[in-house]
């Protein structure tokens, strides 16, 4: 079995006689895989996406990506911040291409293969469009477009639903399913709802808050992508129960 991401016993104190936000954490991931964090406020869930991003450095245990032991962040990676962050001055098209100009100047193969990027994820046509034109749901579309430009192994995505209408969310929900199988993208992604979680993922891990620590992990066991409809299935409502039930003997309801 292929392993893209690997925690072993994963934990992080910042002061010295505090508890740590994090401890013991035990994850596996392979190259492709869809993995949802959930947990309540508190329990350390964008931590952990940083340290798995090399933004920040664990100190108990070590964590592997693509091989080797991850100190700092790497090409590889490409993280997604709960709120779109897109330069006003510059037009979708500019937005999506920012990856490549902080290594070089684009070309016009970078051009093109920005403006296929930018059709993918539904925004054909809007290329000249600055931020204060678009909606929020076009501004994550552009986001998820950059992202993808350099086509990442790994996407790391902290919340980048949660201010979203609830019908945006969910064609966006279905567009990144979509996505992450035509680009082979392995995707960790935070979110505080159970169902989107559950929807998107392949396996979902329960963090619990004091301190922080993997203490459930659940199996999605169908292809993606699903349909709208799937979330009303009873095997797909028998997967979310259990999640709620698993998550209020670990300390409370509300997530």
């Amino acid at each position: 079995m292929t392993i893209i991401i690997e925690c072993q016993d994963v934990g992080i104190q910042f002061n010295a006689g505090k508890k740590p936000v994090l401890s013991n954490i035990n994850m596996q991931v392979q190259p492709g895989e869809f993995i949802s964090i959930i947990g309540k406020s508190g329990s350390g869930k964008t931590t952990l996406l940083q340290m798995i991003g090399g933004l920040l450095s664990p100190t108990q245990g070590k964590i592997n990506v693509c091989g080797k032991k991850i100190n700092e962040p790497i090409n590889e990676i490409t993280y997604v911040f709960q709120s779109p962050v897109l330069l006003e001055w510059r037009n979708v098209l500019e937005n999506v291409l920012v990856p490549i100009e902080l290594k070089r100047r684009p070309n016009k193969s970078d051009i093109d293969k920005a403006k296929e990027v930018i059709d993918s994820v539904g925004l054909a046509g809007h290329e000249e469009k600055y931020p204060h034109e678009l909606s929020g749901g076009m501004k994550s579309r552009v986001t998820l477009a950059r992202s993808l430009l350099t086509q990442p192994k790994i996407l790391l995505m902290d919340e980048p639903f949660s201010s979203l209408d609830a019908m945006t969310k969910e064609q966006l929900q279905l567009e990144l399913m979509e996505l992450s199988i035509e680009f082979s993208t392995t995707i960790i992604f935070i979110t505080h709802d159970i169902t989107e979680a559950v929807y998107l993922s392949d396996k979902v891990f329960l963090l619990e808050e004091q301190p922080g620590q993997a203490v459930k992990e659940f199996s999605v066991p169908f292809p993606r992508p699903r349909r709208k409809e799937w979330k009303f299935e009873p095997s797909t409502t028998t997967i979310i129960k259990d999640i709620y039930q698993h998550f209020e003997g670990v300390g409370g309801s509300s997530i």
